[in-house]
């Protein structure tokens, strides 16, 4: 597979830990989805992503109402890569 920024195969799967939190005030209360994906990141460019298992998905759906996910939608494209945007990404 190759990078969706740059196009190069030279890409490695890494082991990851994170918690996705909700931004904003309203969400000071809500706790975080700890979720432990595998990352494939690119060694060239630097971009990475990766998949959430359904149990994973399940944690961090849970706590998403759709006034909180239109809000994050709506900001996704303002995320800066090294290659563009990440509404340039898979266009």
């Amino acid at each position: 597979m190759s990078c969706l920024v740059c196009g190069s195969g030279n890409q490695a799967e890494r082991s990851a830990e994170m918690v996705i939190h909700f931004s904003g005030r309203e969400n000071l209360d809500t706790p975080g989805a700890w979720v432990f994906p595998k990352l494939l990141v690119c060694l060239d460019c630097g971009f990475s992503h990766f998949t959430l298992q359904k149990t994973e998905l399940a944690g961090v759906a849970k706590d998403t109402r759709e006034d909180k996910f239109s809000a994050l939608e709506a900001s996704a494209g303002d995320v800066p890569l090294s290659g563009g945007s990440a509404s340039q990404v898979g266009s």
